[in-house]
């Protein structure tokens, strides 16, 4: 018997590892050679390809496909329908497998629903990527993001508020529902401990 749970509907293909705790809900499909953490959450229709990495406590929220060359994290949330790709520059008639690029998701990450994730980017740690905003560049750790292109309007804390920050230059703000103090410094954002 697993330590996970698996909805009736779900298929999950032999040789995928799931961590304990974690929940495969209606018609999901899970490749062979996926590795999804603990305490992980695929909602409904979630797809995950062979070559995937999802770590520990993601949220995976109903209609997302995570395609091969995709590695989330501990702690990503990727919202309702949001996208990612794993070919830059697709074409039906013409084989591009060998060309797959990688996509990194860093913890504590929020993708927004109906967001796209262009192939080939890092996005950084407890960066927060609004709803139907398409990614097509590295985003910065801590970074709001939003727009099409995504453009940055501000930061955000870890727990999900956003700061009273520049976008640039050197400042300090704090969370509102942790009373942690952030720092702007150099366009880089960090925790004073």
């Amino acid at each position: 018997m697993s330590d996970y749970f698996k909805h009736a509907s779900a298929i999950v293909d032999d040789g995928a590892q799931i961590g304990a705790g974690s929940r495969v809900w209606h018609f999901a499909h899970i490749c062979a050679g996926a590795k999804i953490g603990a305490g992980v959450s695929l909602g409904q229709n979630v797809f995950v390809g062979n070559k995937v990495t999802i770590g520990d406590k993601c949220k995976i929220q109903n209609n997302v496909s995570v395609y091969d060359n995709v590695h989330l994290e501990e702690g990503v949330f990727c919202g309702p329908s949001m996208v990612f790709t794993n070919v830059y520059n697709p074409r039906s008639l013409i084989e591009r497998k060998d060309q797959y690029l990688d996509t990194i998701v860093k913890k504590g990450a929020t993708l927004g629903a109906n967001c796209t994730v262009v192939c080939g980017v890092t996005i950084g740690e407890y960066a927060f990527i609004g709803a139907g905003a398409v990614v097509n560049k590295d985003v910065s750790a801590y970074a709001l993001m939003v727009g099409v292109p995504a453009k940055q309007i501000g930061w955000m804390s870890e727990y999900g508020e956003q700061l009273d920050l520049p976008l640039l230059g050197c400042a300090q703000a704090i969370c509102s529902q942790t009373q942690r103090v952030y720092q702007l410094n150099n366009n880089i954002v960090t925790i004073v401990e």
